[in-house]
């Protein structure tokens, strides 16, 4: 996939951050991705569940989901290096 291409962002619903391929990591640098919130009681798994290009957006995403924000953190997807 050339670099200036941007690929769907359904499709990295569900990776985990670090299954994200180099040219993934590039074309998605800066956008939002939420990641469920670890606690003592629930070890949920690291996996990507909506993403977007503000936390609004990811929120948007989430509950079109069903999925409470309220359980998720936000974080901008960095390049890969």
């Amino acid at each position: 996939m050339p670099a200036t291409e941007k690929p769907a962002l359904e499709s990295v619903i569900g990776l985990h951050p670090d299954q994200l391929s180099l040219e993934q990591r590039r074309a998605l640098a800066g956008q939002w991705i939420a990641l469920e919130i670890y606690s003592p009681e629930r070890t949920p798994l690291v996996r990507i569940e909506a993403i977007g290009s503000s936390v609004a957006d990811c929120i948007a995403m989430l509950r079109r989901r069903g999925l409470d924000p309220y359980a998720f953190e936000f974080t901008p997807l960095r390049p890969p290096y």
